[in-house]
């Protein structure tokens, strides 16, 4: 049986964000400080010192914050203790460090838990929502992040496809999906597992991050990229860029780009051995179709056999999933060192797929097996709560193109 947690109003960072306005409200909640988080070290140095911070100080005060933002976990400036408390003051007046409210969460029978987050507005837009999913798996767990509100692929087997483009999430609010997990699951030094958490504190923590959440991360790659760096860095968060995964539908000019300049693991959404096929599953394929997409994936930055791509595929009744289409992926896969996750389809109200049966699945693995491709079955996670590949949805509403234009200029589709 699935739990749900209606805990918005009782998260202690909730108010921090709405401030006097509830965030439901149609006019949203008015946000008056620009946040730190999601600042690169350059870009932290010049906030200070808009401030005053002198310049001597800079680099020392950057090391204090990003310690306590992505070491210590700290959402309250009055918690940085060895920062002096005139300065803890003067931040505080003019940056915020505060979480997301939590909406909602959910515990699946499985141990799957999905958060809705809710951020505040950008620009003249709304508040928007967003869905995380935490996978707890023997040796690991695993975070799958989104990137968008919505997004603009229209994939005909995805739920998320089926909410248009609200708007790109800011670098800020890509890490604060990952700050939040880590915060429920007292995962953070001398951390307390907050009341309701539904999770011990041992035993399950983010370990491993994916983006592969709402949205399509290509088409927001300056965020993407400027989190990531940040999720990896040494100092900080410190995941390995071995265990950091981004899932694309193939946006062609951005991967090789992605591999020089992110430096992540990179995962396919291929559902298709045909171009006639894909143009339906995946639409981004008529801009770009197999073959473009495939060369792309030959000149991956650092690809090699410790270093494969992924290549997901979903399996549909009837549809994609035939000896002669396992054969066909194996025949297109040739020479790319690669591994080919089979997803079983997850079902979602309206969708007009079905699951391939058991049986055919193991035996489309069987053909990609035994040409030497790791081509493991993932086992569905979380259906019961709607957190399964290809579920994830929010209510918000799509913004005007002006308003997204307001909320990230630079970044806006």
């Amino acid at each position: 049986m699935a739990i749900t947690l209606d805990i918005a109003r009782d998260h202690p960072n909730a108010a921090t964000l709405i401030g006097t306005k509830n965030a439901a409200d149609d006019a949203g909640p008015v946000v008056e400080k620009p946040p730190l988080i999601g600042l690169t070290r350059d870009a932290l140095a010049e906030v200070l010192a808009g401030i005053g911070v002198p310049q001597r100080q800079l680099r020392m005060r950057v090391a204090q914050l990003w310690h306590w933002l992505y070491v210590r976990g700290v959402s309250d400036f009055g918690a940085m203790t060895n920062i002096a408390k005139d300065l803890r003051q003067t931040l505080d007046d003019h940056f915020t460090v505060a979480r997301p409210e939590i909406v909602s969460e959910q515990v699946s029978v499985d141990g799957t838990r999905k958060w809705l987050f809710r951020f505040p507005p950008r620009g003249a837009g709304r508040p928007v929502e967003v869905e995380t999913v935490y996978i707890p798996e023997e040796g690991r767990g695993t975070l799958c992040v989104s990137s968008q509100v919505g997004c603009t692929l229209t994939c005909t087997f995805c739920h998320t496809g089926t909410q248009k483009l609200v708007r790109n999430l800011t670098a800020e609010e890509i890490l604060s999906q990952v700050l939040m997990a880590r915060d429920r699951l007292g995962d953070f030094p001398d951390a307390e597992t907050p009341q309701g958490a539904a999770v011990p504190s041992e035993g399950r923590l983010v370990s491993n991050i994916v983006m592969m959440g709402m949205g399509e991360p290509l088409y927001n790659f300056e965020h993407v990229k400027t989190a990531l760096l940040i999720a990896s860095d040494g100092d900080g968060l410190s995941l390995s860029k071995r265990r950091i995964t981004l899932s694309t539908s193939g946006i062609v000019p951005e991967i090789a780009r992605t591999g020089a300049e992110i430096g992540c693991m990179l995962a396919i959404s291929l559902h298709a051995v045909r171009d006639d096929l894909r143009d339906v599953l995946v639409p981004i394929n008529k801009k770009w179709n197999i073959e473009a997409l495939l060369d792309a994936c030959r000149a991956y930055p650092g690809l090699s056999n410790a270093k494969r791509i992924t290549f997901e595929y979903v399996m549909l009744k009837g549809v994609n999933d035939s000896d002669a289409a396992a054969k066909e992926l194996v025949r297109l896969l040739r020479g790319i060192p690669a591994k080919i996750n089979l997803i079983p389809f997850n079902p979602w109200p309206g969708s007009e797929y079905e699951c391939s049966d058991w049986e055919r699945i193991e035996a489309f693995a069987d053909i990609v097996n035994r040409a030497g491709y790791a081509s493991p079955i993932r086992t569905p996670r979380g259906r019961d709560i709607f957190a399964a590949c290809g579920q994830l949805k929010s209510a918000s509403e799509r913004m005007r193109k002006k308003d997204r234009l307001a909320a990230a200029p630079e970044a806006a589709q």
